[in-house]
Order: structure tokens, then sequence, then C-alpha cells
């Protein structure tokens, strides 16, 4: 079988690392067209590989013959126009988060792609793939815990860029906590609440950091989350599952460490995202790739979160932000996906 050839739209820090990771790791893709607004950048990527080319425009980059799936590294608000682009070329597409900006045209996505009557859009929650987290989805699957009870979760960042804002903290940041709890629970959220502590004097003037999100799931599961961008000091992510046969712990950069067995830890914080989640990454290019060549045969081009994943998340993190404007709890709200058929 040929190399599925991939347009990657945005070549920022993120696009680009996805366009090396094909480029350098992956097998079975070919990088074939890149697109980003500012064009030097994306002429600086396409000259490092044989054949690629730039197209200006993003849209015409989806609908390029020599395109047989696309990577969506674009700003956000960019997504919904692209995301149906996709789908009206019927091109496979991996999104990265979100999905898109707000919880109508994440919907309005998740009917058309329904109404064609195959998956093609993953959405790039790579945590769902990093192997710390396959291994504590795989112990819960198990039941070693017995039944889940609460998940405490932490969320740090050394810096964040001078447009961030308190909800972005929810929106960028959240957003992945959010993806974990579905993902490890195989159930929805449905309220959320978000704290303000007393902000963090380095904090840029104006933004509520740290805050602390409290969600509960269908089955009255429990998830508290610290969220913390401005620490200064390095990437953090943890997540402890408490259930009521024991406990487990992710996230100290020495792999999963189970309460009670022996053994010690100690190292270094890991500097940012790319470093914590490399090999995360990695992992589901290289299904998404083998899914999409293979989903002719199947009908399904994807091997990971769907866009109803990213739908869920838009809807917890609409809540979320509502929350942290008011202080109240709010009730998330979601569509009946049973009403969508395919979905």
């Amino acid at each position: 079988m040929s190399d599925l050839r991939v347009a990657v739209l945005g070549v920022g820090i993120m696009g680009a690392d996805h366009v090396s990771r094909l480029t350098s790791r992956i097998s079975g893709a070919t990088v074939t067209v890149v697109n980003d607004f500012i064009t030097e950048k994306a002429e600086q990527i396409a000259a490092g590989i044989p054949g690629c080319r730039v197209i200006g425009d993003p849209l015409d980059a989806i609908a390029d013959a020599d395109v047989d799936a696309v990577v969506l590294a674009t700003p956000g608000p960019t997504h919904d126009k692209q995301l149906l682009a996709c789908l009206e070329h019927r091109k496979p597409v991996l999104c990265e988060k979100p999905l898109t900006t707000d919880v109508e045209s994440s919907l309005e996505v998740v009917r058309r792609e329904a109404e064609l009557g195959t998956r093609l859009i993953q959405v790039g929650f790579m945590r769902r793939f990093d192997p710390e987290y396959m291994q504590l989805k795989s112990l819960l699957d198990a039941e070693e815990f017995g039944t889940p009870l609460v998940l405490h979760c932490v969320h740090r960042n050394p810096a964040v860029p001078p447009s961030f804002d308190s909800s972005m903290i929810v929106k960028d940041s959240l957003v992945h906590e959010v993806d974990v709890t579905r993902f490890l629970f195989d159930e929805e959220i449905t309220s959320i609440q978000i704290l303000r502590p007393a902000p963090n004097p380095g904090a840029p003037v104006g933004i509520q950091d740290p805050q602390i999100a409290i969600m509960r799931t269908a089955s009255g599961k429990h998830v508290d989350v610290e969220l913390f961008v401005t620490t200064g000091v390095g990437y953090e992510v943890r997540t402890e599952l408490v259930g009521e046969n024991g406990s487990a712990f992710i996230g100290l950069d020495v792999g999963l460490i189970r309460k009670g067995a022996p053994g010690t830890w100690g190292g270094q914080i890991t500097p940012g995202f790319r470093e914590r989640f490399g090999l995360a990454y990695d992992i589901e290019f290289q299904r998404w790739v083998d899914a999409v060549r293979a989903g002719a045969a199947t009908g399904d081009y994807t091997d990971g979160p769907t866009a109803w994943d990213g739908y869920a998340a838009a809807a917890v993190c609409a809540a979320g932000v509502e929350s942290l404007n008011s202080g109240d709890r709010v009730e998330v709200s979601m569509v009946d996906r049973a009403a969508i058929p395919g979905a």
C-alpha cells in the first residue's frame, strides 16, 4: 500500500512538530502539502521535505488531489469551516483540540459527520495514547481497584503566552482533564464548579491563576483538578485514581507508582508538554495513520477520540467558563448521544 499523503494545516510549534513526526518517526505517511497564514514559515517547512508543496488557502489544501488526509493544527476559531471542508471532500482528519471553539458548532460537526455514515474526524487528545494513562485505563478495565471513586489531578505549566486569559485555563488546560476523566471512567461529566483561590502574585495582571475544578460524573464519581499555569517551575501533569480496593498514581516522570509496591522515585520536572507527551503524540499519529490506511475496508478512519468526544469536552468547558464567572456549580448541558445515530 502506498504512503498516506497528508496535508498539515498550521505549522506553528505544534504543527511543525507534527510535520517532523510524520516525516521522521511515523511509517506509512508522507507530508505532501503544508499551509500556514505565515507563508514564509510554510515555505521553510516545505523546503525540507522532498515533493512537499505550500498551498496558501487552507480549504484549497484540503481539496487538493495530492492529499488523502489532513492534520489540523490551525487556530481553534478556524476549525469548524476546515472540518466541514474535510467532511465535504471525505478526507480523514486529525484535529488538534478544540474540535471547535463553541458548543453549537461542535455539535453541528458531529451531526454532519454522522450524516455521512462514516467516522472521519479524530480529535487530538493525546493523553489517551500516553503509556501511563493507557496502563491506568487497563487496570481500571480489569477492575483492579474495584469501583473507582475519586480522581485527583494536577495540571501545572511554567508559563503561558501573554494572550492567555482566565477562561483559557478552562478551555485550553482543563479540557485535557475533562477528556481524561471521560476516557478513564467511560461516562459523561454532569456538573462542574470552578473555585478561585488567591491568585498567584507572579501571574499576569487580570488572570485568575490558580483555579480548582470540581467535576462530578453521571454515576457520582468525584474529580478535582488543580490548574496552575504560571508556576515558573516546569510542566507537571499528575493523576491519582482512588478506588474501593486501592489507588494508583501517574505523572511522576518515573512511570506508574502503585500504592503498596516497594520502590523509590525522584528526578527532574519535565520542562514542557512536548517532552512529557512526545511518545504519546508518536503513538497517536502512528495509530491514526494505520487507521486511515485501513479505513476504506472498515468504514472507520479513526483510532481514538471522536468528534463526539470533542463536542462533549466543549460542553463541559462551556459550563466551566460559566462557573468561573459565577462561582456556582453548573450542570453540563449536552444532547442525548442516542438522538444522533452514528455519533
